[in-house]
């Protein structure tokens, strides 16, 4: 089964999908049209750069294969965290003290344009302020510790840090050992957020088609992109599909679908829970991860539920019994909520790079095919902040985003057959690790 198949198997129970009804639908492409500005793939980090473009008075059409924030953008845990998804230190060895200092100021801009589009464009996402990152043992909590210190020390970010002691006015769980309180990073509705920026990029005057899937790339000054049924030429072009440009069309940009893999994350959401009882579980309303390589994350909703991730997969093969595994997940950090019930499960896939970090660069003999990929499971801030400064750099100031472009990304191992086995074993490692 392909995983665009797989993917929308996945995508049927999303609490997400069934708590934002989509009121605005958007034809397919049928002509042939010019922009300054084509933009493959409808998510945040389209849209976001998208709404920049536009803004500034170029032509943008936007080309979605299925529908807007139909994959990762609009089903994710609702984290919108500051930083990436590799630690800063990655970001050190590889640019400098100084570039990541750069960058990290960068991620805290990408949750702060959440607020303020929010309130821009009139979007209700249900944005609550709060991020609790959480150890689950000793070993863990000094490694956490001396990462909040370092924070503090390096880039001048505090952090609250939680003990042993003061951990149960935090959180009402027997899991963890202490933890740390970021009180700048947040969570929100992500499909409500992105579906009212694509309502903020079409009133900007951003053409938008779904169901257009581009099968076919040609560079030049002019490139020219090809779908089904239709044609755009464009004097600029970003790919914005992540995982799911080399399922639609792998030949569109052959060496990007090597440094990145499709993972499968899953998500649970109970029955509403007694609005007290669920402030019991995190007083402070904030979002929860813990600091395992293969994670859990939790966040209260705005009407009462526990939303609750966890279950990676590695081989895009689909959990057996996805609705039992998550409910023990749950039950493993909140036992006191045995008999609650699941009203939604669902997942779908991210896209991973070798060290976590992100992947933008440009692609073509004209330097002019951009593309923005390897978020790693810590998009849902960043794909704002990267569709920022890749219109900073079609406008001409790429100072940004090659800020971004230096990281250097290698090829996973194995080769084409090989790479997807050897990513689970050496997943199965990291979980070990993660029991000690």
């Amino acid at each position: 089964m392909s995983l665009l198949s797989i993917d929308r198997d996945l995508a049927r129970d999303s609490y997400y999908a069934a708590t934002a009804p989509r009121l605005e639908t958007y034809p397919s492409l049928k002509d042939a049209l010019t922009a300054d500005v084509a933009i493959v793939g409808g998510g945040l980090a389209g849209l976001s750069a998208a709404i920049e473009l536009a803004s500034s008075g170029l032509s943008v059409v936007v080309l979605e294969a299925g529908q807007v924030g139909g994959g990762a953008s609009g089903r994710n845990g609702g984290q919108a965290l500051a930083g990436l998804a590799c630690d800063q230190v990655t970001i050190e060895a590889q640019l400098g003290l100084d570039e990541a200092k750069r960058i990290w100021a960068m991620s805290l801009e990408a949750v702060q344009m959440i607020r303020q589009r929010s309130e821009q464009f009139g979007i209700d996402c249900e944005w609550q302020s709060g991020y609790l990152s959480l150890a689950t043992n000793a070993r863990k909590a000094g490694e956490l510790k001396a990462g909040v210190e370092a924070m503090a020390q390096n880039y001048g970010f505090a952090q609250r840090w939680i003990d042993a002691k003061e951990l149960p006015d935090w959180i009402a769980s027997p899991r963890f050992a202490a933890g740390c309180f970021d009180a700048e990073s947040g969570h929100l509705h992500p499909l409500k957020y992105c579906l009212g920026l694509c309502q903020a990029a079409r009133d900007l005057g951003v053409r938008i088609y779904e169901h257009s899937a581009v099968t076919a790339l040609e560079h030049g000054p002019q490139v020219r992109l090809s779908t089904a049924n239709g044609v755009v030429r464009a004097a600029q072009v970003l790919l914005a599909g992540n995982i799911y440009l080399q399922e639609i069309a792998p030949d569109l940009a052959p060496s990007l679908s090597q440094r990145i893999m499709p993972v499968g994350t899953y998500i649970a959401c109970t029955e509403p829970l007694d609005a007290a009882r669920l402030k019991a579980l995190i007083p402070s309303r904030a979002a929860v991860c813990d600091t395992n390589f293969a994670l859990d994350y939790f966040r209260p909703t705005a009407d009462q539920r526990l939303l609750y991730g966890g279950r990676v997969s590695y081989s895009t093969a689909s959990p057996r019994d996805l609705r039992r595994s998550m409910q023990q997940r749950i039950l493993a950090t909140f036992p006191q909520l045995q008999g609650l019930g699941l009203d939604y499960v669902w997942g779908g896939f991210v896209d991973i790079s070798m060290n976590r970090a992100p992947d933008f660069g440009r692609l073509g003999p004209n330097a002019n095919v951009y593309y923005l990929q390897g978020f790693s499971g810590h998009g849902l801030a960043l794909t704002g902040l990267a569709g920022r400064v890749v219109a900073e750099a079609i406008r001409g100031d790429a100072g940004r985003f090659d800020c971004f472009s230096k990281l250097r990304h290698r090829s996973f191992p194995g080769g084409k057959l090989m790479r997807m086995p050897a990513l689970v074993l050496g997943m199965a490692y990291y979980r070990l690790k993660d029991m000690f």
